[in-house]
């Protein structure tokens, strides 16, 4: 492949970082799809309308998703294997480990107690520092994630698959290690990807072999904790508290219990808002552009078998 200009097709919102990006790359955009060898999903693109024009078109050979997680666009990727898709994993990797520290901090310092206080209380909190991590997950946001969690000298274990070293961790391990590490973690750290492998990873099981002072953040999938076990696990002090940017079911219905939990820690999926993720994808599809042009490795490659 030349690096001559490539024809895509954009589908969702044309919002105006993006399509910087793309006049930069040198790719031309068609509104026919018949012309295109490409696919750009925006925010806002229906995977239903991306399955139409993939069973319409049979000269798309990439497609670029918006999203790290790939599970709204598992039908399309099962239906046209043949394609070359790309994910935007590790593309939010700043700002959602940011928003990770930051819930692990605020558990860890009693802050969901402390805003719903309204008198003075005993001076309480534990400190980061020194603690025993675990991050389940080894993409770009379980990597910046222990980066971050490294600058408090904190012994940090990763787990994910395969046992194949992660920058600045003590150690990896795979998943089946999970359970031996548990009776001595402080700090659970989900980021992973949701797959049927780690749907309810996370259960009565996991919660029982925490000791009573851990603490659990989860900033991947909702699906990967079971949330019956967790309400029960945080109402009778079984664990110290539980950071969740995403739940199981999400939005978390009005009244669910998780709300008047005092030791929760709810956030709207707010790790990566729109206003931050908008440049960093619109970065993502100019490197995958250009690098598609030049007929070289694309960024944030899918594995469908995998499921991210």
């Amino acid at each position: 492949m030349n690096s001559t200009a490539v024809c895509i097709h954009l589908i969702g919102d044309p919002y105006p970082e993006l399509m910087a990006e793309i006049a930069a790359s040198g790719a031309s955009l068609v509104d026919d799809p018949a012309e295109a060898r490409g696919i750009v999903v925006s925010y806002g693109g229906r995977p239903q309308q991306l399955a139409e024009l993939l069973a319409a078109h049979s000269g798309i050979e990439w497609v670029q998703l918006p999203s790290a997680g790939i599970e709204m666009f598992a039908a399309a990727l099962a239906a046209h294997p043949g394609i070359r898709w790309t994910s935007a994993k590790g593309a939010y990797a700043l700002p959602v480990a940011e928003h990770a520290l930051a819930l692990t901090l605020a558990l860890l310092r009693e802050l969901p107690e402390r805003v719903r206080a309204t008198s003075w209380a005993p001076a309480t909190g534990t400190s980061l520092h020194g603690l025993r991590v675990v991050v389940v997950g080894a993409g770009g946001v379980a990597q910046e994630i222990v980066r971050l969690v490294k600058c408090f000298r904190t012994d940090v274990t990763v787990v994910r698959r395969r046992a194949e070293p992660v920058p600045g961790a003590n150690r990896t391990v795979t998943d089946a290690e999970l359970a031996a590490l548990l009776p001595d973690t402080d700090v659970l750290v989900l980021a992973a990807a949701a797959t049927p492998e780690t749907r309810g990873i996370v259960g009565a099981a996991v919660l029982d072999a925490l000791p009573a002072h851990a603490i659990v953040v989860n900033i991947a999938r909702g699906a990967l904790v079971d949330t019956d076990a967790l309400v029960t696990a945080l109402a009778t002090g079984r664990i110290a508290g539980a950071a969740l940017d995403v739940t199981d079911p999400e939005p978390l219905p009005d009244g669910h219990p998780l709300w008047r939990e005092p030791r929760a820690l709810i956030t709207p999926h707010a790790a990566d808002t729109i206003e931050m993720i908008r440049p960093l994808y619109a970065a993502r599809v100019r490197e995958n552009l250009t690098r598609f042009r030049a007929g070289d490795a694309l960024d944030g490659v899918v594995d469908p078998a995998a499921g991210y």
